[in-house]
């Protein structure tokens, strides 16, 4: 027996009591069909919106019921916990759900009687569920084998968001909690701003970084090896096929289900940094990102539909490590709530900052110069803050560039 072999087989025992609860990330995708069920068993097409109501209303309820769980699995098991096939075999199994939630709900769309209002209500549920189809590809496509990494490139493809392939793993992990990352966003800067730099800036840097690579090839940007365009391509041919079988509806009902996938992708994006900034060293690079450069969250509930997306500190630290093997720090900065209630409050911007700004402040022991701080807000915050902070952090936060 090799010494590694003589490792795993005395780690200490782990049971992992959310096993077989994971099951609901894989199942969620499929809400917006049982929203469809209920309103053809009952007529009444204020079920078009179910998603909606269990997103943002149900489950921010039982994240507050059924709370938090800080167990993490012995780093002894954690090899040992990777390698069981059926954590994976979840995330796959999620793929061709998403794919059924997006051609069940336009075939609907496309052969039933419905007025706007229910098809729009239905493509914001779809919306929400197909932009977490960014999380399946999210999962898998930090993964090393070619099988995972094409499964990301199809799932992303559903909601026509192939770049963030390339744009999460080689851009947004490098640049995160620093200026030069459009996806970690400023204290003071409500989402609406957010969006506007975020979803663009995005897309500029994976097209950038994904040219460079091919460019070091002797490839074309335009060669059918940009894993950009290959997920892209997946996209055209399906909204296509969509098009042509359920009929001009599509021209409507597509759009808004992915602008509204989009949209989960930046509210994710805009509360899982908010604020944190990495430390500027004296040769002019950023430190390197450790656990409390994210907002983590621990609620049960909603890490059991979001394949444990929640606790981003852990990911970040360690971007190949699984879901089920993501663990909790003490001291990490927490999120008041899981997703959800954190997605429902960033839209709200007033409340957001309200419940949020004072953490950020605490996270930087009150030194407003180690704060990523939205310009325009700059003066607002000195102000506001000055109590928490000595005079030399008054003149450091008046010296920081957002």
């Amino acid at each position: 027996m090799n010494g590694k072999n003589s490792v795993l087989d005395s780690a200490p025992e782990y049971v992992d009591k959310k096993k077989y609860f994971w099951i609901l990330s894989t199942f969620w995708p499929a809400t917006p069909m049982i929203g469809i069920w209920l309103a053809n068993e009952t007529g009444w097409g204020i079920f078009y919106g179910l998603v909606l109501a269990v997103w943002y209303g149900v489950l921010p309820l039982l994240d507050a019921m059924f709370g938090e769980d800080f167990n993490n699995p012995p780093e002894e098991v954690v090899e040992k916990l990777e390698k069981e096939r059926y954590y994976r075999v979840l995330t796959y199994l999620t793929v061709p759900m998403h794919y059924a939630a997006l051609i069940v709900s336009a075939w609907w769309v496309g052969t039933q009687s419905m007025s706007w209002f229910e098809i729009g209500a239905l493509a914001l549920s779809l919306g929400i569920v197909n932009g977490l189809a960014l999380n399946t590809g999210h999962e898998l496509g930090h993964k090393k084998e070619a099988f995972d990494r094409w499964m990301a490139k199809i799932v992303l493809a559903v909601v026509g968001y192939g770049h963030f392939f390339i744009e999460h793993n080689k851009g947004h992990h490098r640049d995160v909690a620093t200026p030069m990352d459009p996806a970690t966003s400023r204290m003071g800067e409500n989402i609406y701003k957010f969006s506007t730099r975020e979803i663009p800036g995005a897309f500029r840097r994976a097209w950038g970084l994904e040219e460079q690579r091919l460019s070091r090839r002797g490839q074309s940007v335009w060669s059918f090896d940009n894993e950009i365009l290959q997920p892209m391509v997946i996209t055209v041919v399906l909204y296509t096929l969509l098009l042509a079988f359920f009929g001009p509806k599509m021209l409507v009902f597509l759009p808004i289900q992915m602008a509204f996938g989009w949209w989960q992708l930046t509210s994710a994006n805009y509360i899982e940094h908010y604020g944190l900034l990495r430390e500027k060293m004296a040769d002019g690079r950023y430190e390197h990102q450790k656990p409390h450069h994210s907002w983590n969250s621990n609620h049960i509930v909603s890490n059991l539909v979001l394949f444990h997306l929640q606790r981003h500190s852990d990911h970040h630290a360690h971007p190949t490590r699984s879901y089920q093997s993501l663990r909790d720090f003490p001291g990490l900065p927490a999120l008041p709530t899981g997703y959800p209630g954190a997605f429902l409050m960033a839209m709200i911007p007033q409340w957001f900052r309200s419940v949020m700004d004072p953490k950020v402040v605490n996270w930087a022991n009150g030194d407003l110069s180690k704060i990523q701080i939205e310009d325009s807000m700059r003066a607002e915050y000195i102000k506001k803050f000055a109590h928490n902070v000595g005079a030399d952090d008054k003149r450091g936060a008046t010296a920081v560039a957002p």
